[in-house]
């Protein structure tokens, strides 16, 4: 993941005739969060990955514009509870997708998030020539060795996603979403909970409610 290097993913068009030559793009400023808009080992090699990425970023690459948050109504107390009995909760309501995605930035993994979305986008869409080119803005932003926002990955998952990148439909990185799901819930989720940005939003809410 050198700086200098330049990488030729594994995407070919019809006929293996053209190939994506993927670059470093940038990163931009974290925002702040706004309403309106399984083994030690594994969790070693995470662990790596992600100090690895905080060091790449501190020097100098930022992420691409994107927007900051989804657009949702203010969750009620009793949905803000419910996000710390259910991971589920939380991925289903985009107020609590805003929020949790809030907390990754502040670790260095935003792009988790990222991913986990432009795969749901990619899932719902009709259209095989915008599946094709959806699916490939994925895999050249969160796939590609080169990017500053790949995902964490096994081998295996990645080999799959390269052979169905050769005819890619809606469901090409299906595997990969479910992989980062899990990682999300296993390793950033506690750490959310325990976290002054939900804390700090579960007692205010607690705190309006009693109030009223």
């Amino acid at each position: 993941m050198g700086g200098g290097q330049s990488e030729t993913s594994a995407l070919s068009g019809t006929g293996g005739e053209r190939a994506i030559t993927t670059t470093q793009n940038s990163r931009p400023n974290a925002c702040c969060f706004c309403w309106c808009c399984c083994c030690s080992c594994t969790w070693n090699e995470e662990e790596r990955w992600r100090r690895s990425r905080r060091k790449r970023i501190s020097q100098g690459m930022k992420m691409d514009t994107i927007p900051n948050c989804e657009v949702c109504t203010k969750p009620s107390t009793e949905e803000i509870r419910m996000w710390s009995q259910s991971f589920e909760r939380l991925m289903r309501n985009p107020a609590g997708r805003n929020l949790f995605r809030e907390f990754l930035r502040t670790e260095y993994s935003e792009e988790n998030m990222l991913f986990w979305l432009a795969c749901e986008d990619l899932k719902k869409e009709l259209n095989n020539s915008i599946v094709e080119e959806k699916a490939r803005f994925i895999y050249e932003n969160y796939i590609s060795v080169l990017s500053p926002k790949e995902v964490s990955l096994d081998a295996q998952v990645r080999e799959v996603i390269n052979k169905k990148m050769q005819d890619p439909t809606a469901q090409a990185f299906e595997d990969a979403q479910l992989q980062i799901y899990t990682l999300m819930h296993r390793d950033s989720y506690p750490r959310f909970l325990s976290s002054n940005i939900y804390k700090s939003l579960a007692q205010g809410s607690s705190g309006t409610s009693s109030e009223a």
